[in-house]
């Protein structure tokens, strides 16, 4: 028989603990999203991997604010986080540091996430896009190459904060 473990159980790390630990070399960026739960609920996606940091850009949200606390549930005082205005000047700065940039949609010679397998000892920044719109256009044109979760029923579209998981856990677990 299983049994839970309780919390106390759990070896979780301290806010000072997270911060001393090493990183992940993965940057998520949220462009323009609109859903401050996505928002909270990637958070604590980078909290459990342990994620370098998290972009946010254009009308994303940043903390503190009670709906993205109510889904990070304290993520925000581990995972460093900035915000910027402009998601194609970040990626372009990014890139100018030797990071590469995979944009999360699904595109003209989009590379399937099962057949990506990222290099080693490179730092990604993964950008997820808008609720509705997806990533901009110019952002993936900019993008090193663009990562498509594949799909198989009829609505071809995953939340933001599922797809989140399902790429992050699959890079992590590859890297």
């Amino acid at each position: 028989m299983n049994r839970k473990l309780k919390n106390s159980e759990l070896d979780r790390k301290t806010v000072e603990e997270f911060k001393a630990s090493e990183k992940t070399p993965l940057l998520i960026i949220l462009d323009n999203i609109r859903s401050l739960n996505n928002i909270g609920s990637v958070f604590r996606t980078a909290d459990a991997f342990l994620i370098e940091k998290i972009y946010l850009c254009g009308i994303t949200a940043t903390p503190p604010h009670k709906d993205i606390q109510k889904t990070a549930l304290g993520a925000t005082d581990t995972v460093d986080w900035e915000y910027q205005k402009d998601t194609l000047a970040l990626i372009q700065d990014l890139k100018s540091q030797h990071v590469h940039i995979l944009s999360i949609e699904q595109a003209e010679n989009a590379t399937m996430l099962n057949d990506f397998i990222p290099e080693r000892n490179q730092k990604y920044a993964i950008i997820f896009g808008n609720e509705v719109k997806g990533v901009q256009q110019q952002v993936v044109s900019e993008s090193d190459a663009v990562i498509e979760i594949p799909q198989y029923g009829s609505k071809h579209s995953l939340n933001i904060s599922v797809s989140a998981g399902v790429v992050i856990w699959d890079i992590f677990n590859k890297m």
